[in-house]
C-alpha cells in the first residue's frame, strides 16, 4: 500500500514545502494538494516539484469546470515535466456550491464531462491533433460557433509520459462505475471499509467489467484522519479535532436534498445522525452539529488510536480494496506530522 498525505488549506506554504522534503526522506510515497476555493493547486505542486526528487505529487482535485480539457492536459503535462514524471492528475466535479457559488460557472453533466475530459487529456498527451466532437466539448470549435479559424493542433512539447495517471473523485453509483471503467485511480471521500462494498460494490463491479486491460488494476484511495496515540484522552482529543470537518461536509457542503456527503453518510447506516447534523448546521448551530457527529462514525472513517488499533484499521482498509492512503494527520506541528507519518509508514509496511 502507498502511504500519502493531504496538505491542508492553511497558510505557511513555504514551511510546508520544507516539511514535504522531510516526509520524502521519511519514506512517504505521495503528497496530495487540494484546491477547493483556496489557493490554486497548480502553483503549489510546481513549487513542491522543485523541492523534492522522488515523492509522487497529485492534485486533489482539479475541478472539471474551471479549466478547459486541453488546459487540464497541458497543466498535467507541465507538472509531470517539472517533476520528472511524478505527477498524478486528480480531477472531480466538486459541487454546485463551489462551482456556481465561487466560479460562477453552471454545474451540469458531471458524468459526461468527466469522460470527455479524460479522453481529451489522453489524446493530448499522445500528441495527436486534438479533434473531439462531444456533447459538452467540441474541439476545434465549429465555424458556426466562432470565427471559423480554429484548426486541429497538437501539443508542441513531448510529454515525459503519454499516460499520466488520472484519479477521479467520485461518490455516486454511476460516477463510481465510470471511474472504475476509465480511470487509473478512484478517490472517494469518507471511505468506510466495512460498508463500502454495500454502497459501491455493484458500481465498481460493473465498471471493472468494461475496463480496458491496458489500464491495469484500479488504484483505490482512502483519505482518513490519522492519529497514533496511546492514551485515551489523546484519542478523544483527536476525535474532537476530526468532528468539525465531518460536520462541515455532512451538514453544510451543499443544501438539503443536494448534499452528496450527507447522502453517503446516510447510506452507511447513519441516516438519523446525518439528518440531525444537517439540520443543526443549516440552522447556524455549528457547535451542536459538530457535537452530533457520533464517535462510531469517526472511528469507522479514521485511523485513530493506539498503534495496534491503527494497524487493525489499516488491515480493514486493505481488505476493503484500498491500495493508497492519502491521510490527514492530526498533529499540531510540522515535527509531529513528520514523526506521525514516519511511524505510519513503518506500521503499514
Amino acid at each position: 500500500m502507498r502511504v500519502g498525505m493531504f496538505l491542508n488549506y492553511a497558510g505557511g506554504f513555504r514551511e510546508v514545502a520544507d516539511e514535504v522534503a522531510e516526509l520524502e526522506r521519511a519514506g512517504v510515497d505521495l503528497i496530495v494538494v487540494p484546491e477547493a476555493y483556496s489557493f490554486d493547486a497548480v502553483s503549489q505542486l510546481g513549487f513542491l516539484a522543485a523541492r523534492t526528487s522522488k515523492i509522487a505529487l497529485a492534485s486533489g482535485i482539479l475541478q472539471l469546470y474551471t479549466r478547459t480539457p486541453t488546459l487540464t492536459a497541458m497543466t498535467a503535462a507541465g507538472l509531470d515535466y517539472v517533476s520528472g514524471g511524478r505527477f498524478e492528475l486528480g480531477i472531480g466535479a466538486s459541487g454546485p456550491q463551489v462551482i456556481e457559488g465561487f466560479h460562477g460557472v453552471r454545474y451540469d453533466a458531471p458524468l459526461g464531462r468527466t469522460r470527455e475530459i479524460v479522453e481529451i487529456c489522453r489524446m493530448t498527451w499522445r500528441r495527436e491533433p486534438v479533434v473531439h466532437d462531444g456533447p459538452r466539448y467540441r474541439i476545434p470549435l465549429p465555424a458556426s460557433e466562432g470565427t471559423g479559424l480554429g484548426k486541429p493542433l497538437k501539443l508542441i512539447n513531448h510529454p515525459v509520459r503519454e499516460r499520466i495517471p488520472i484519479t477521479i473523485a467520485s461518490l455516486g453509483p454511476k460516477s463510481v462505475e465510470q471511474t472504475a471503467e476509465i480511470a487509473d485511480g478512484w478517490l472517494p471521500m469518507f471511505f468506510h471499509p466495512e460498508r463500502a462494498a454495500g454502497v459501491w460494490g455493484d458500481a465498481l463491479a460493473a465498471g471493472t467489467a468494461k475496463r480496458s486491460p491496458e489500464l491495469g488494476p484500479l488504484d483505490v484511495f482512502a483519505s482518513p484522519a490519522l492519529a497514533i496515540v496511546e492514551r485515551a484522552d489523546a484519542a478523544a482529543a483527536a476525535f474532537a479535532a476530526v468532528k468539525p470537518n465531518l460536520a462541515l461536509y455532512v451538514g453544510g457542503m451543499g443544501a438539503r436534498g443536494k448534499n452528496f456527503y450527507n447522502d453517503l453518510i446516510a447510506s452507511y447506516g447513519f441516516e438519523a445522525d446525518a439528518a440531525r447534523i444537517q439540520d443543526l448546521y443549516l440552522e447556524g448551530r455549528r457547535e451542536e452539529a459538530t457535537a452530533a457527529v457520533p464517535d462510531e462514525l469517526v472511528r469507522a472513517l479514521s485511523l485513530i488510536g493506539s498503534a495496534a488499533e491503527v494497524a487493525e484499521r489499516v488491515a480493514a482498509f486493505r481488505a476493503a480494496g484500498v491500495t493508497t492512503f492519502a491521510v490527514t494527520p492530526v498533529a499540531r506541528s510540522s515535527a509531529e506530522r513528520v514523526a506521525l507519518m514516519s511511524g505510519f509508514r513503518a506500521l503499514v509496511g
